[in-house]
């Protein structure tokens, strides 16, 4: 199976936000925990896409599966969001797929760093941004998670 990666479109909504909410369930991540929240979704437009950032999906065999989104943080970086791979579809590198699409959209939007968060606990997720080449910034209590922030600096693409 493929991963066939496409910007986010309206139609999109209700799809992007099941994916979310099951794979926050999956690693143990509810509403009211301080972690969780999704006062972004009804707002992609404005809050990824108007602002010079982007959000992306990706599809196989017709279905939406995977999602990411960047988020302008001011100067040249670019926070990466809401990155998700349906429970069904983990350990297919689709992870590493849409992570790469988002730091290749990233370097043609001129940003040079992407920062990013996980918890404790989500090791595919710990594992990724590791073979990706992300660097631990810090660890903040946040509930009853703790919140690892990352950091992968971008090396921009030269023209040929």
């Amino acid at each position: 199976m493929t991963l066939v990666i496409r910007r986010y479109r309206w139609s999109d909504l209700d799809a992007i936000y099941a994916l979310h909410q099951v794979c926050l369930a999956q690693v143990g991540i509810v509403p009211g925990d301080g972690v969780y929240y999704d006062d972004d979704f009804p707002r992609i437009h404005q809050v990824y896409l108007g602002c010079g950032g982007e959000f992306l999906v990706g599809e196989s065999g017709g279905r939406l599966v995977a999602m990411g989104g960047l988020r302008p943080v001011g100067g040249d970086a670019v926070e990466v969001c809401r990155l998700r791979v349906h429970p069904d579809y983990q350990r297919r590198g689709f992870g590493a797929t849409m992570l790469e699409a988002l730091e290749e959209r990233a370097i043609m939007l001129g940003f040079t760093r992407l920062r990013g968060d996980t918890t404790v606990g989500q090791d595919a997720a710990l594992a990724l941004y590791e073979r990706q080449g992300w660097t631990e910034l810090s660890r903040q209590q946040v509930g009853d998670h703790i919140v690892i922030y990352g950091e992968k600096s971008l090396a921009p693409v030269m023209a040929p």
